[in-house]
């Protein structure tokens, strides 16, 4: 069994209301997802972490990482790994080529799951949890003349869907930002765990006095403070207030890990599958963080897809520490507005706040691609026979 054909699938769709964070506001939303096909027709499917412009992405695997895969027995899925890393290295140890090598390295691992017949959690090496505790990401800013009482009432909705964690979006200034977190715990009370995610909105000194002033009210963990270079800054702000400080979706493979994890930055790492390097780079900065007693858990804003792989990755994560009673991962759960999401694959079967793990082969995701077709921009179909010709141009 060979790989035959690579496909990507690039899709945008506008939104009715657009939602700001710290960087930027969203008035669209986007996925790009990745199918690996052989020769016998066995297809698995992948996702990049590409929330901004998905359409480079044909190219990128075309161009710098098709001729890695193409033609390669799919179970050979760490030694691809690492022959396109290698091959790439020059120009790609961040960024583009190593999102774009996460989506073929997940498709890769739902292909294996079901040529052996087996969910992907298997492969990892078996579950630990049938299910996964989830918690509500969304409470971003939106156009309104009250912000916090917004906040409050989207809060207030979670909550009765079932959530009892959620997230709120930081990063607008230490006034606007001690008001809304003012609102949501009021409006949630005292029981409901609550995340800040400032997606690197401050600098040191301001993260520092933010988390102080947020500590009194019982936060789960402080998310990207600093940016995600600043390794010491973000062991600095770690040392100097109170709230476990968590990221590395902005990381990539083990490497970049490896420099948080020695910095003593991070008391939670947050891989996002789709961008730092796939299953396979990701069972590996896993098994690193607990070496550094660092619990981890992935950053997920994506289609049912990702939100599978995540599933199956969180349902093989080892404890941290190990004990009869340790404190669980937890899935992030996108709720803000994403009708790509909503309309190519089927959601996995949850009844909040927990989400099942899928029990199908490989990914166990059912793809409704038809649903989403009015969605689609940029359809990139890159064969054997592309390559061959490509090489022999070039010789």
């Amino acid at each position: 069994m060979r790989i035959e054909r690579i496909e990507t699938l690039a899709y945008q769709a506008p939104i009715d209301q657009p939602f700001g964070f710290s960087q930027w506001w969203f008035t669209k939303r986007s996925a790009l997802l990745v199918r690996v096909v052989t020769d016998d027709g066995t297809e698995g499917w992948g996702e990049v972490f590409a929330h901004v412009e998905p359409t480079v992405y044909g190219a990128v695997i075309g161009k710098a990482l098709a001729p890695v895969y193409m033609g390669a027995n799919p179970l050979d899925a760490g030694v691809l790994w690492d022959r396109a890393y290698n091959r790439s290295r020059p120009y790609g140890q961040k960024g583009m080529i190593i999102n774009a090598l996460s989506g073929i390295d997940i498709a890769l691992w739902d292909l294996n799951g079901k040529i052996l017949g087996q969910p992907v959690s298997q492969l990892l090496g078996g579950r630990r949890r049938e299910r996964i505790e989830s918690y509500a990401t969304g409470l971003y800013r939106t156009e309104t003349d009250d912000l916090p009482g917004a906040l409050a009432a989207e809060a207030r909705g979670y909550a009765e869907q079932g959530f009892t964690a959620m997230k709120l979006k930081i990063g607008y200034g230490f006034d606007i930002d001690m008001e809304n977190l003012r609102a949501v715990r009021a409006a949630i009370g005292p029981s409901i765990r609550l995340a800040l995610d400032a997606n690197h909105g401050y600098d040191v000194p301001d993260a520092v006095r933010l988390g102080r002033a947020a500590a009194e009210y019982d936060i789960l963990w402080y998310e990207e403070p600093v940016v995600a270079e600043d390794k010491a800054g973000y062991a600095e702000v770690r040392a100097r207030q109170p709230i476990p400080v968590a990221g590395g979706e902005e990381e990539f493979t083990r490497y970049g890990f490896r420099d948080l994890f020695e910095a003593r930055g991070v008391d939670l790492a947050q891989p996002d599958l789709g961008g730092m390097g796939g299953l396979s780079e990701a069972r590996i900065v896993a098994t690193m963080a607990s070496a550094f007693g660092v619990r981890c858990q992935p950053h997920v804003w994506g289609t049912p897809v990702a939100l599978a792989a995540s599933l199956h990755f969180l349902s093989w994560l080892p404890d941290v520490p190990g004990s009869a009673t340790p404190t669980q991962p937890m899935l992030e759960y996108d709720r803000s507005l994403h009708p790509i999401r909503d309309s190519v694959a089927v959601a996995p079967e949850k009844s909040l706040p927990w989400v099942d793990v899928p029990d199908g082969p490989g990914l166990g995701v059912e793809m409704r691609l038809d649903a989403a077709e009015q969605y689609l921009v940029d359809r990139t179909v890159i064969t054997a026979a592309d390559v061959r010709a490509a090489a022999s141009t070039r010789e």
